[in-house]
């Protein structure tokens, strides 16, 4: 039997993974080393030759993008058809068992399964069921405990009421929720999961079938598995060894949403036979790079231990750039970037990677400002995330109060008990009688037609758009931001999200306030706008058509988490900060630290040519100011792997980073980067930036009182002070 199409492009350590015996096996798959390659050819191997019949195969990973292409690539290998071939992901194949076994799984035949937003919808219409205020309750607090309760496994009626306040009300929600999916057929992305479980282990003639039925069991991703995906493997292959898995314990970074690191220590233990593999070679980064990846990598402690390596050179070292602050990070990773360009390199292949959404928005106006085509990966821009919007829209209905799109859009929001019907009525009256939809609902209160709470609510939400308006106006504009997004209760709606969605969600609106503050007002516009009208033009114009589409020649935008299974021949990580990243919530939780360690050892191997580390002297976000020293990760990189680049030239074998100073002044036109000057109206100040030349020239300065700001210096009367 000739085997060569499926072994002869292997490496040793992937044929002896692939040609194994069939047994239960740890493929500790490192970056870049062609995991899906191994799962691809094991399964080949196993139909070919060891005669295994294509529909005795299990193989189950995370995305329907991953499961096609597994599919599609066996296909390819074998030049035959695998449709018997049970390939999908977790859910999908928990979908499959559930509609072959709906009266086992005491489903109704015509059982329908809801998206996130579809359970969302349910859970808040339960809430005001059970005349819950859906401020103190939040819909998605709610969705996000009921289904952190099932992916490990436990129903409403395995917890026992406690003292807890909250703990009981939530148990009281989970309890009503179970009732209402039961009654309507109605099953959840992690109810598929767990009940899929319970259809197993409930129904030993069925687990028996599917267990004499799958003769192999493959999954790719393991170290992304969660207790209840775990639990439902084991059943599956209980006394059969036939469980071959595919991850790496470097590259758990999902803890946060449920995965379970520790499923890889303990299939060592649940599969005593096991043998373990090692893919160490990489075929993507150059060695430099993982040179610089291992080394960070190599303090953590527990790990099951590995080296990346690769044959293809050592490559340039990897550059620092100590930036003077955030804007100047941004400027020069976006200056690198038109460099890459215009040296014939694509904007799709350079990829600028960060740990917090929020440090979106400099790149995203960098990029902007020299018209260089971008997209955000795996999310929204920054102005087109709707907790920006939300915010945005209170300061549009202050400017403007027949902004109808606007006061539809923050009405309810946060809730404050204005009723789907109330809505209805005000866009009745507004459209029989031509008005605004605030003037309709000022005709609405006047007639006295909704409930005595309706009405309150209503004049409550008009009472606070005029407090606003009222009490904004001597503001600057970042102080009247930060008013606004304060007292509409916005902040305090996300805080009550009690998940990193919340979090994130108070972030971006915290760096509002920082672009506010950043924002370069044109008082001789010709337009004659005022300032808070230009900031709301200016996001407007940054928001909607100008991101590229997916096949677009673009430069990359995203986080750390969303780069996961991506490459790109050029790579900035930047905010390399202590308490950026690694996280301020992590720095003192061990685990949470090691965790964030793996996130950057992602980042760091992403890059396949070119890595460039960043890191900012002062950085404002989340609308505070700071003097961060530089992440801990970057004192792990040995100096010699490390190249410090400056505005005019590059130091090989730097000091460690977190002893890089920027201590000599760089010349840059007529000024010196980190100059003192002073201005007339806004005092003394310290020299961030020069941009253009001749009459175009222009200097961002950081001055103590009045912030930063860019000012012409052909108009801007500087004086140069000493020391």
């Amino acid at each position: 039997m000739d085997v060569t199409l499926i072994i002869d492009s292997l490496n040793d350590a992937q044929r002896q993974a692939v040609t194994a015996p069939s047994q239960a096996m740890l493929v500790l798959a490192g970056a870049g080393s062609g995991k899906t390659r191994v799962l691809v050819h094991r399964i080949a191997w196993q139909i070919q030759v060891e005669d295994i019949p294509a529909h005795s195969i299990l193989a189950v990973t995370f995305t329907n993008k991953a499961a096609k292409e597994m599919r599609s690539r066996v296909e390819s290998l074998l030049n035959m058809s695998t449709q018997s071939l049970w390939i999908g992901t977790f859910h999908g194949i928990a979908h499959r068992l559930l509609r072959r076994h709906t009266k086992q799984a005491k489903l109704p035949d015509t059982f329908q399964v809801m998206d996130s937003s579809d359970q969302l919808r349910v859970i808040k219409r339960l809430i005001n069921t059970l005349n819950l205020d859906d401020s103190k309750w939040p819909a998605r607090e709610a969705q996000w405990y009921i289904n952190a309760q099932k992916d490990e496994g436990i129903r409403a009626r395995h917890m026992l009421d406690t003292a807890d306040l909250h703990q009981r009300q939530m148990l009281r929600i989970y309890k009503a929720y179970e009732e209402i999916c039961d009654r309507s057929g109605l099953v959840d992305f992690a109810e598929l999961l767990l009940r899929a479980h319970e259809l197993l282990r409930d129904n030993q003639d069925i687990l028996d079938f599917y267990q004499q039925r799958f003769r192999q069991v493959h999954v790719d991703e393991f170290q992304d598995t969660n207790t209840i995906q775990y639990a439902w493997l084991r059943l599956l292959t209980d006394g059969k060894d036939n469980l071959f898995v595919v991850g790496d314990d470097d590259q758990s970074i999902y803890g946060w949403r449920g995965a379970k690191i520790e499923n890889l220590y303990s299939f060592q233990k649940h599969y005593p036979n096991h043998q373990v593999i090692k893919l160490e070679q990489n075929y993507r980064s150059t060695g430099t790079i993982l040179k610089a990846a291992n080394t960070i990598i190599a303090n953590n402690t527990g790990r099951m231990g590995k080296e990346l390596w690769t044959a293809t050179g050592e490559g340039e070292p990897c550059s620092l750039y100590a930036a003077f602050n955030e804007q100047d990070e941004a400027y020069f990773v976006v200056e690198r970037i038109r460099t890459w360009i215009n040296e014939g390199g694509l904007r799709s292949d350079a990829a600028i990677l960060y740990r917090s959404n929020a440090q979106s928005r400099q790149f995203e106006e960098k990029l902007m400002a020299t018209a260089t085509p971008y997209k955000v990966y795996g999310g929204l821009r920054f102005f087109d995330r709707a907790e920006i919007k939300n915010a945005l829209a209170y300061l549009r209905l202050m400017s403007n109060r027949n902004d109808d799109a606007s006061f539809e859009r923050i009405i309810n929001t946060p809730t404050r008990g204005i009723g789907a019907k109330a809505i209805d009525d005000i866009r009745c009256i507004a459209r029989d009688q031509s008005l605004s939809l605030w003037a309709s609902a000022i005709v609405l209160i006047n007639q006295r037609t909704m409930t005595a709470r309706a009405t309150n609510a209503l004049i409550g939400f008009l009472e606070l758009i005029k407090e606003l308006t009222t009490q904004a106006p001597d503001l600057e504009l970042y102080e009247k931001v930060k008013f606004v997004i304060e007292k509409s209760g916005l902040i305090e709606l996300y805080q009550k999200e009690k998940m990193d969605k919340g979090e994130e969600k108070v972030e971006n609106l915290e760096e509002l306030v920082n672009a506010a503050r950043l924002f370069d007002f044109d008082r001789e516009n010709e337009e004659g706008m005022g300032e808070l009208d230009m900031f709301l033009t200016h996001a407007a114009l940054e928001s909607g058509d100008n991101q590229g589409d997916d096949f677009d020649d673009c430069v990359q935008l995203m986080t750390i988490h969303s780069a996961k299974g991506l490459e790109f021949k050029l790579v900035f990580l930047v905010g390399m900060e202590e308490n950026l990243f690694p996280s301020q919530q992590s720095v003192d939780d061990v685990g949470r630290l090691e965790e964030e360690r793996r996130l950057c050892y992602v980042g760091m191997t992403r890059a396949m040519q070119h890595l460039y580390l960043t890191y900012a002297e002062s950085r404002r976000l989340y609308g505070r100011e700071s003097y961060p020293r530089p992440s801990r990760f970057l004192r792990e990189i040995p100096s010699e792997l490390i190249q410090e680049v400056r505005v005019r030239a590059t130091i090989n074998h730097p000091v460690t980073p977190i002893q890089i100073k920027n201590s000599s002044l760089q010349t840059i036109g007529s000024y010196k980067l980190g100059q003192r000057v002073s201005h007339a109206k806004f005092g003394e100040g310290v020299v961030l930036q020069i941009e253009g030349s001749g009459a175009q020239e222009r200097v961002q300065i950081n001055f103590k009182t009045a912030g930063v700001k860019w000012l012409m210096l052909a108009y801007a009367n500087l004086e140069v002070l000493q020391g």
